[in-house]
């Protein structure tokens, strides 16, 4: 079976990362982010999506045992069936809509 594939946003959706970006430290796992992700990995392929140096992440995801069930790690846009971010907007077809929800936006941590 072909599965599709979501991407998951490292910083802020995996780890505790709450805006203080530190380039050499990665924050802890999230609690409840290694059950979510064993269990989307029964029906998707797993990739994580980070703007991070890879070799970093790519240890963090070790380290918390995530390494079984994600299939990549990359900072680039591949072609997904999803893509979850902390900092993303659902288009929902209306540009003033659009408009509105990108000049009230916050971050879930700061809402």
């Amino acid at each position: 079976m072909l599965k599709k594939t979501i991407l998951l946003d490292l910083d802020g959706v995996l780890n505790t990362y709450k805006g203080e970006y530190d380039e050499f430290y990665i924050p802890p796992i999230k609690e409840g982010a290694y059950e979510l992700v064993k269990e989307l990995y029964k029906n998707y392929k797993i990739v994580i999506f980070t703007s991070r140096n890879l070799l970093l992440a790519s240890k963090w995801i070790i380290e918390n045992g995530l390494d079984k069930y994600v299939s990549n790690i990359t900072n680039v846009k591949e072609t997904s069936y999803l893509i979850v971010d902390d900092r993303c907007i659902n288009y929902n077809g209306n540009y003033d809509d659009l408009n509105n929800k990108i000049n009230n936006f916050k971050v879930w941590y700061k809402k």
